[in-house]
């Protein structure tokens, strides 16, 4: 009958692998400041939960299947720094999520899939080198992120047309047959941090924490709001 978990400040490096099926009635899981790697697969099993704040770990990436977690409205996994460098992406398919904070990771690209975020009124991605989407789209606040990725992900950001492989021609004149799988690059380039920093409230702020790079503690921030 547990509905509120909360390990904050431990030296957690793992939770059970079976607390999705267990803590069924689960509806906020609390684990920030541990040293978590990994949570459990069967963490998308909690379709009670409504907040899931695991910021200030090891996090390595998140559970596959996040579009299972119907009722969450509260993802925190933001001070992961340099370990978490992906989204899934489910993560655009959390139907009920209203704030999402993936500020301080390492994460270059935001998933398509978040376009579809109807719901979505807070968004922080400040401390994070990213590239897509570009500096100027987060200048236009959290609607324009979302326009931007929605309509990448309909094919309104399209890549140069590739020059025609001999594989091609191989596979048309039944030589060569099998799948191909490729990707574009658009070069490196450089990545960029959301200004005006506001620091998180409450025990795992910057004043209460002494393990934190000279960037965070002096970068700024921003959030995006509706």
């Amino acid at each position: 009958s547990l509905e509120e978990l909360n390990a904050n400040f431990n030296k957690l490096t793992k939770l059970p692998e079976t607390i999705g099926f267990e803590l069924i009635n689960l509806k906020k899981l609390a684990v920030n400041s541990n040293k978590l790697i990994f949570l459990p697969r069967s963490i998308t099993h909690l379709t009670s939960l409504r907040v899931l704040d695991a910021r200030l770990n090891c996090l390595r990436a998140l559970p596959e299947d996040l579009e299972n977690l119907i009722n969450l409205q509260i993802l925190n996994v933001s001070q992961n720094f340099q370990y978490l460098q992906n989204l899934p992406y489910s993560i655009g398919l959390l139907i009920s999520l209203l704030e999402l904070d993936v500020s301080y990771n390492k994460i270059t690209t935001l998933p398509d899939s978040m376009g579809c975020m109807k719901k979505l009124q807070k968004l922080s991605v400040e401390g994070n080198p990213l590239v897509s989407p570009p500096a100027e789209v987060f200048e236009k606040g959290l609607h324009a992120v979302k326009g931007y990725l929605s309509e990448k992900m309909n094919g309104g950001h399209k890549s140069p047309p590739k020059k025609k492989s001999w594989v091609g021609k191989l596979v048309k004149y039944g030589t060569f047959s099998g799948y191909t799988l490729g990707g574009t690059s658009n070069g490196e380039r450089e990545g960029f941090f959301i200004s005006e920093y506001r620091s998180i409230d409450g025990l795992a702020s910057p004043r209460h924490i002494g393990m934190f790079s000279p960037r965070r503690l002096f970068s700024p921030g921003r959030y995006f709001t509706r």
